[in-house]
């Protein structure tokens, strides 16, 4: 059963915060640290984008919040967006498409994550993307907005919104787009882009698991063997070829930062 004091302990609170931009932060960056990304269930069960974001609250709840497992975006996402209605935020969902490494968009239902309205602005809610991505909210504005040595934008794209990402060195590489009209639960039922739905199918979740978990200073991000480490910005890539190595790395992204930690 879903609990607000379970998962807040989880997330290192002893106690339930009042609403506001500073709680907002802390909980997110909290999330990110403490509960980790894991599409290894996820890619053995895709078929389509089909009512996906309309989880059972309480099964999640209790596999990934009491009992430790990982999720992907419409697990986390889901559990946080009823967290934070529990707590006094106005929130809502949002629906993106993620930059493929070919350099297009996906369909524009691929990402689920949420939208909070607090005190006469809008913040982007994002604890279920494995990165690397924004560790703390961003607010809806036209100004480059830094956290941990990474710089974050938003440009248009007719009518999309694009989330662009620069880490300490390179350039501006695009995240993912998306409108800011609030979609509902009941938008994922009905198919839609069957084609793009087949090659999401074939390439990213064809077989390569990806992990990933907010640390104090940035993310650990795994796509298969290949780890992708930001610590205040800088970005270091290898591939993890020693298989105890690895194993310990999933351990590491997989067990969280802890409660209290960060």
């Amino acid at each position: 059963m879903f609990e607000v004091e379970t998962y807040l302990h989880r997330l290192g609170f002893t106690e339930v915060p009042e609403p506001s931009s500073e709680t907002l932060r802390a909980l997110h960056k909290k999330h990110l640290m403490s509960i980790a990304y894991d599409s290894s269930h996820f890619i053995k069960s895709f078929t389509g984008f089909r009512n996906v974001v309309d989880i059972d609250i309480d099964d999640t709840f209790r596999a990934i919040v009491v009992e430790g497992a990982g999720g992907v975006c419409h697990d986390l996402s889901g559990l946080f967006r009823r967290l934070l209605t529990e707590l006094g935020y106005d929130v809502s969902i949002l629906a993106a498409s993620q930059r493929w490494p070919n350099g297009q968009f996906g369909p524009d239902f691929e990402h689920t994550f949420t939208c909070v309205r607090l005190d006469g602005e809008t913040w982007l809610v994002d604890v279920g993307f494995a990165g690397p991505s924004y560790l703390e909210p961003l607010r809806m504005t036209d100004e480059v907005q830094h956290q941990f040595g990474c710089s974050y934008r938003l440009t248009a794209d007719g009518t999309y919104h694009v989330l662009e990402r620069r880490a300490a060195t390179g350039d501006w590489r695009s995240v993912y787009r998306f409108e800011s009209k609030a979609r509902a639960v009941s938008d994922w039922d009905s198919p839609r882009d069957s084609a793009a739905e087949q090659i999401v199918k074939d390439s990213l979740f064809a077989g390569t698991v990806l992990r990933g978990r907010a640390t104090d200073i940035g993310q650990l991000v795994l796509t298969g063997r290949r780890l992708l480490t930001v610590e205040n910005g800088l970005e270091t890539t290898r591939t993890l070829i020693d298989k105890a190595e690895f194993e310990r790395v999933v351990e590491d992204i997989l067990a969280g930062a802890g409660a209290g930690n960060g």
